[in-house]
C-alpha cells in the first residue's frame, strides 16, 4: 500500500509497482489518497521534526506513541 499526496509522487511509485511486480508478478500495489489536510504531511517531515511541538498536532495518537516510544531515551534536535 503507497499514499499519493500530489501528482509527483505518482511517477516515482508507479515505477516502483511495476519494478515490483517485474521481480514478482503476485505483488498487487495499492495506491491511497489522503485527505487533503494531510497532503502536505510525509514521513520524512515528521521524521525530521519530532522534536517539535507542532508535529504532534498532525499526527495520530497512535503514531505519536510509537514515536514516542522509538526516540525514547534520545537527543532531539
Amino acid at each position: 500500500m503507497r499514499g499519493l499526496r500530489a501528482v509527483s509522487d505518482f511517477e516515482f511509485e508507479f515505477q516502483l509497482a511495476l519494478m515490483n511486480r517485474k521481480l514478482n508478478e503476485n505483488v498487487e500495489t495499492i495506491f491511497m489518497m489522503p485527505k487533503e489536510t494531510y497532503t502536505f504531511l510525509s514521513s520524512r517531515l515528521v521524521k525530521k521534526s519530532r522534536g517539535w511541538a507542532a508535529t504532534w498536532r498532525v499526527c495520530a495518537a497512535h503514531v505519536q506513541n510509537a514515536l514516542t516510544k522509538k526516540f525514547a531515551g534520545t537527543k532531539r534536535s
